[in-house]
């Protein structure tokens, strides 16, 4: 683990303007996602779930499984901004393309036929807009917006994440980093994905509200010595 850091602080970061550029497949992120980037810090971004090397979980005290109880135990790859909120800007995912017909001859579309198209699996593959999560939180949170909701319950139990109604609230220990990933992913790919003048209202004052701690300050870094670009956001407000 020392020179798994060691390594993370030697390494040059070579800044680009735009998105990802670096890791080529969703597959590539992942690995070093858990690998590298979590290998020491191993919490899920909304519950503050512990993991193992093998991304097996250890649900917190008093954690409820509201829905999805077979994933429960396994820690999954959220995209923060969810894959179909930027993949419905590609033609390959709303219409399918010549390229994607199965051995059946039957044509498909959705994300297996987006990942056809490079940029949208360098979009897929931005480390910037992943994070580990409990997989039945990841199942019920979909493609939903973020926002703020009215009700104090939490049907997680101890875990403070609100979905109800195409809507979530994340922990305000998460806020931060889910408003920065937003940001980062409207300013990097302003092709695919755009914010809406509420959405990007509301990130922003999250971003205000909820500044970044040790910990996204270095996962910031860590993934910029990786992947070669910065979330100029965060690291603005880290210094570094």
């Amino acid at each position: 683990m020392i020179l798994l850091i060691l390594l993370l602080t030697l390494v040059p970061v070579v800044a680009h303007a735009d998105g990802n550029a670096t890791i080529a497949s969703y597959a590539d992120a992942k690995r070093m996602l858990y690998g590298t980037i979590y290998a020491d810090h191993r919490l899920t971004l909304y519950c503050q779930a512990q993991f193992d090397a093998q991304r097996q979980i250890t649900l917190p005290p008093g954690f409820v499984i509201a829905a999805h109880q077979d994933r429960a135990l396994r820690a999954e790859t959220e995209h923060i901004v969810a894959a179909e909120n930027f993949g419905r800007a590609f033609q390959e995912w709303r219409e399918g393309a010549p390229q994607c017909v199965d051995s059946h001859g039957r044509a498909f579309k959705g994300r297996k036929c987006a990942e056809t198209n490079e940029e949208f699996r360098l979009m897929e593959a931005d480390l910037h807009n992943l994070a580990p999560a409990i997989g039945a939180v990841n199942a019920t949170r979909r493609n939903y917006r973020f926002g703020p909701l009215l009700s104090s319950d939490f049907d997680w139990g101890s875990c403070p994440i609100k979905i109800h109604g195409r809507v979530v609230e994340p922990p305000d220990y998460a806020k931060g980093l889910v408003a920065r990933s937003h940001l980062y992913m409207a300013n990097a790919y302003p092709a695919r994905y755009r914010l809406s003048r509420a959405q990007r209202k509301l990130f922003e004052a999250w971003d205000k509200q909820f500044p970044p701690d040790a910990w996204e300050c270095e996962r910031e870094r860590r993934i910029a010595r990786l992947q070669k670009n910065r979330n100029e956001l965060t690291a603005r407000k880290c210094h570094s």
